[in-house]
């Protein structure tokens, strides 16, 4: 299993964690586009950033975390369903990227955005200023800000795997006294702040864990897979030229030739509608592709 995300859990504090390495998906993500290299090691961290987050998060729907800045990075977008479907874009200025390479420089001013878009239910927004020198340190003071449960990330990815950590506090059980909550919490994350980019890339889980914690008591649960998923189709693509109307649908075909080709911006599906298609699906007909024979 080449893509997966693993929880684990200190018996003796109330801390868990979870690790995720992505290789196979972030490979078909990096296939789509032809990404340069600081580029794609930052799509590799929100990819890594978005499924650690759908694993602390409960929802049943879609996961979307959205930067923008006024940079040569001016959007990176990436999403994560419950179905553990992950998927991700980069827009970025070619001429402008110069000699960028750091988030503060390939994204100025830049703001995250985290939606959940759960299939039952009202959304959830919450945004955080890209102000910290990683996306990891980002990640970590949005959830110091917003008042949830002390949470770190470490992200690191370098165009062929990205991995990360996180170490989330839960509610007292194990300790209860605060002194030794926060003396607890500080701890772990000052050990997890001792690991290298080379060994979060380059290491098992096992490994890791060992490396960090081998003096606590850690349970590591079972992988959990993942897998690179695109939740285009013709039939959504469809309902955005029905939304348009009859009319100027029909003058969009008429406009581009004979035929409407609506591309996904994730993982470059092309769908087609001439005349046949419009009128069909106006007519009730729905979105499927009608005969070869025309009447």
């Amino acid at each position: 299993m080449s893509d997966f995300s693993q929880r684990f859990l200190f018996d003796d504090t109330d801390v868990r964690g979870e690790l995720v390495d992505l290789e196979q998906s972030y490979a078909e993500v990096l296939a789509k586009h032809a990404y340069p290299e600081p580029i794609a090691q930052l799509l590799g961290e929100i990819l890594a950033a978005v499924t650690l987050l759908s694993d602390i998060l409960k929802y049943d729907g879609l996961l979307v975390l959205q930067a923008r800045s006024s940079g040569p990075l001016p959007l990176l977008m990436v999403e994560c369903s419950s179905d553990r479907e992950i998927r991700g874009i980069a827009r970025y200025e070619a001429e402008a990227l110069g000699e960028a390479r750091s988030l503060r420089e390939l994204m100025p001013d830049g703001v995250l955005t985290m939606t959940v878009d759960p299939k039952v239910g009202k959304r959830y927004q919450g945004i955080v200023s890209l102000d910290g020198e990683t996306l990891a340190e980002c990640l970590s003071s949005y959830f110091a800000m917003s008042q949830q449960l002390p949470t770190r990330f470490w992200l690191n990815a370098d165009g062929r795997r990205a991995r990360g950590l996180l170490l989330q506090q839960l509610p007292a059980d194990r300790l209860t006294d605060g002194d030794e909550r926060a003396a607890s919490w500080e701890h772990l994350v000052t050990l997890a702040d001792t690991l290298t980019a080379e060994e979060l890339l380059g290491l098992d889980n096992e490994t890791l864990l060992y490396r960090l914690y081998h003096q606590e008591v850690v349970r590591l649960f079972d992988a959990e897979p993942l897998r690179f998923g695109c939740s285009c189709s013709r039939e959504r693509s469809a309902n955005a030229l029905v939304s348009l109307g009859a009319a100027d649908a029909a003058q969009l075909v008429e406009e581009q030739g004979g035929a409407v080709q609506i591309d996904c911006q994730f993982c470059n599906q092309r769908y087609q509608f001439d005349a046949a298609d419009i009128a069909q699906l106006f007519a009730g007909g729905g979105s499927s592709e009608p005969s070869p024979t025309r009447h």
